[in-house]
């Protein structure tokens, strides 16, 4: 300390402590910029490539058991006449629910509410299978039990099953939420440590001209413009990339999730429009005078109405809004088919009902609501779509923003080290 006292007194030595603090400056903010911008590039690859696909694999979990209980009782209804189509979906959406539940297990990572939820998810699916199977084989053969069954079955879906589902798609939601801030958010300790460098290297080359009357010192000017690069192309980079990012999610992710509520209201409203029939009501609402299921129905189609205005004000582009100005129109008339069919159903023409809802000799498929039901599913299957495609244009955008940043934001830092060590060491020749 008494040596650095000693140094400091004369020009040479207090020239010598300022470049040491100088080039100490300029590397602690190359370091500081590349430790924040890793940080926040590593959020944003988690954007892109892990939570948002988990998110996403949740919402299919929920449809998948949402459609497979559809898929069921549309089957149920048909009895006999079930045909393959509905028998493959049914299979299909069990198997796709099955294989992404082995995906988010083996991805659930440190989170136990996740890993909670996939365990009942796995307990409960093989028990709701079986109860499927059960009102089938009763059901084929003519047996009342069968209805018995699939209500059981549907119970324990809309009880057990999707309640956990949803609770999986929320914790992995929120963990993508969490990302979403860790990526967005400004590195204040790397741009207050290039406004510092910069501030150092300013004072110093005043200071030069002060008591050199020299304009120039190539090395502090080579220090302060590789610093100023780096600390403009972090905070363009960063601001790029934040605005992609939130791009992504408010004309992304939100979507999505509107979208992907939609779609379930749609399966739960189809669900128990079959189960109306399937229970002829022998299931009565907390009135204890309507069927419980048809209630559930009318719920079910509010909540689809209100999502669908919702996805409509989120949808920015022609291609967004129109599978969602589809699926309003086919949500409209499929309100008024389920109409038309409750009216025969009430009269006790339950056949006739039965033509309505699934097509039959009386009423052609496409004239069924079952044919709305399609409609709308499918507009909001290719609208899902769009939107999965803005999303990750807009995220992938966001993380290329970073790229390079932390290497050359060491290439700089470095080079404007040397720089005022350099200019220093210039006028330090001055005192030999």
């Amino acid at each position: 300390m008494a040596r650095l006292r000693a140094a400091a007194v004369t020009e040479p030595g207090r020239l010598r402590i300022i470049g040491a603090v100088l080039a100490a400056l300029v590397v602690l903010f190359g370091v500081v910029t590349a430790w924040q911008i890793t940080d926040r590039s590593a959020a944003a690859q988690d954007v892109v490539g892990r939570s948002q696909p988990l998110s996403a694999d949740a919402a299919s979990i929920y449809r998948s058991l949402a459609d497979a209980d559809t898929a069921s009782s549309s089957g149920f209804l048909a009895g006999s006449g079930e045909t393959r189509e509905v028998r493959e979906r049914y299979e299909k959406d069990i198997a796709n629910a099955s294989r992404l539940l082995v995906k988010a297990a083996a991805n659930a990572g440190d989170s136990p509410e996740s890993a909670r939820q996939i365990s009942l998810l796995n307990e409960g699916l093989p028990g709701y299978t079986g109860l499927i199977e059960q009102a089938r084989a009763n059901n084929r053969q003519g047996l009342p039990l069968g209805g018995a069954y699939l209500r059981y079955a549907n119970d324990r879906m809309s009880t057990q099953l999707l309640p956990a589902a949803q609770k999986l798609y929320e914790e992995e939601t929120r963990h993508l939420y969490d990302d979403y801030a860790a990526a967005g958010s400004w590195p204040l300790a790397a741009l207050a440590a290039g406004l510092a460098a910069l501030a150092a290297l300013g004072w110093m080359q005043r200071r030069t001209y002060l008591r050199t009357h020299r304009v120039f010192n190539h090395g502090l000017l080579a220090a302060t413009a590789a610093s100023a690069v780096v600390l403009l192309w972090l905070t363009a980079g960063h601001a790029v990339a934040r605005s992609d990012l939130l791009e992504s999610r408010e004309h992304g992710q939100e979507s999505l999730k509107v979208l992907n509520d939609a779609r379930i209201s749609s399966l739960q409203a189809r669900a128990n429009e079959n189960l109306t029939l399937v229970s002829r009501g022998a299931v009565l609402a907390a009135d204890k005078k309507s069927d419980k299921y048809d209630v559930d129905f009318g719920g079910a189609m509010a909540r689809l109405d209100a999502r669908l205005a919702a996805a409509l004000k989120l949808a920015d582009d022609a291609p967004g809004t129109a599978p969602v100005d589809r699926a309003m129109a086919g949500a409209r008339e499929w309100r008024k088919r389920h109409a038309a069919a409750r009216s025969v159903d009430l009269t006790g023409d339950y056949q006739g009902a039965l033509d309505q809802v699934i097509g039959g000799t009386s009423v052609a498929y496409a004239k069924s609501s079952g044919a709305c039901f399609d409609t709308v599913d499918a507009a909001l299957e290719a609208a899902l779509a769009h939107e999965q495609r803005q999303f990750t244009r807009a995220a992938q955008g966001g993380l290329d923003a970073f790229g390079g940043l932390v290497a050359g934001a060491g290439a700089l830092a470095a080079l404007g080290a040397a720089g005022a060590l350099l200019g220093i060491g210039r006028r330090l020749s001055e005192y030999r």
